[in-house]
Parts: C-alpha cells; structure tokens; sequence
C-alpha cells in the first residue's frame, strides 16, 4: 500500500544507468530509502525534483524484503537555493546530515530531527552559517537524543555555561542575534568535542570545516 510523507533529501546516489537510490528525513518514517526508478532519464517525472536538501511531498510503496523502497511521486516544497550558492551554507547543512545519520537508526519516527534540520535549512536561506549554528545544532541534537551535556559538570566557564544555555534554548531566529566571541566559541567547541568523542565514539565527519574560521 502506498503511503504518503514530507522528507528531506540527505543523499542520492545512482543504483543503475537510469534509476537513483535516495535517502530521506520524513518525520513519521525516519532515515529512509526509496529507489526513484528511470529518475536518470532525460525524460523522467522525476526530473528536477530529487536534489540534495530538496525538501518533498513523497509517495512511495514498502518492500516487504529490504530496507529499500520505491518511489512513485515526489512533489518539491523547498530546494533551499541558497545553500548552492554559499559553501558554508552547504558545508554546515552537510554537517547536520552527517551528525543526523552517525546517531540515528534506519526507518524510525523521528519528528524532533526532522524538524530540527528543517528549521536549520530555513534559517540558512536568510542567514550566513556561522559556527554558533554548528555548536547549536549538535547541542539540541544531543538533548533530543537524551545526551545533554551537563554544562554545570563539565569545564566550562561561567560565561560558556550561560551561552550554552541559550545554544539550546533559543530559536534559530534568536540564535542569529547572539554574540559569541572568538574565545567563547573555541571553548564551547572544544567541550562539544570531547563530549561527543566520548559518548559518539568519534568525531563526526566534517566539524572542522564548519568550526575552522573561527578556531
């Protein structure tokens, strides 16, 4: 039976000369895979619709022996432009992506990370990526995941302890009016560090180019 969503595309790759394999972010299904078959024709209905960070109206049909579905329809919401036109932009989106699959598992509800990369994506479209955004998505990622750093506990400074705060807290549009300094963004980070190296197992891929201007 067909079952309709909204996703965020994390990845496509090829599976064949003409099909494509792509992986979204949908609220009531989690991380999941359709195949999009004769997507890589010139004449496909799918044509234009099935990019990175595309956001989507899917339809698509279960298999009852794998973990790979297949796509019918994709109606797109949101191509997010401006992450094509900024590296930063893409590399902190990029980021997010590779945080969201180290931590999550396969086709499982996850509403809060949907909505978390979701809020994130739209707030880029008007806002540089600063790493302040980088330090607040692994922050509220890690308290959806029951993971909250205990910032009374930890190392950090009383002024660190009270940005954390509102790292967490905040929205994004908030977000963009807070002011770190250099120095309070190099402490933060490396407390995030090795929290998560402690209780990830390992960095996650691309941190330091988001971090990197401001380390």
């Amino acid at each position: 039976m067909e079952q309709k969503t909204t996703g965020i595309i994390l990845r496509t790759r090829p599976l064949t000369e003409t099909s494509l394999i792509v992986q979204w972010l949908s609220p009531e299904h989690g991380r999941i895979d359709t195949v999009a078959k004769g997507a890589r024709r010139n004449k496909s209905p799918f044509r234009g619709k099935l990019d990175l960070f595309f956001e989507a109206d899917f339809t698509f049909v279960p298999s009852r022996r794998s973990e790979l579905h297949t796509l019918r329809e994709a109606g797109v919401l949101d191509t997010h432009p401006a992450l094509r036109t900024d590296l930063a932009r893409l590399q902190l989106a990029s980021y997010a992506v590779t945080l969201i699959e180290q931590t999550t598992e396969k086709q499982t509800p996850m509403p809060e990370f949907h909505e978390l990369l979701r809020s994130l994506l739209k707030n880029l479209a008007s806002h540089t990526a600063e790493p302040k955004l980088a330090l607040a998505f692994e922050w509220k990622l890690l308290s959806h995941l029951g993971q909250q750093p205990d910032s009374a506990q930890g190392t950090l400074s009383p002024g660190a302890r009270k940005i954390v705060h509102q790292l967490n807290a905040r929205d994004w549009p908030a977000l963009n009016a807070l002011l770190l300094s250099t120095a309070q963004v190099q402490e933060i980070a490396r407390f995030l560090h090795g929290f998560m190296q402690f209780h990830l197992g390992r960095i996650p891929k691309g941190r330091s180019s988001v971090l990197d201007a401001e380390l």
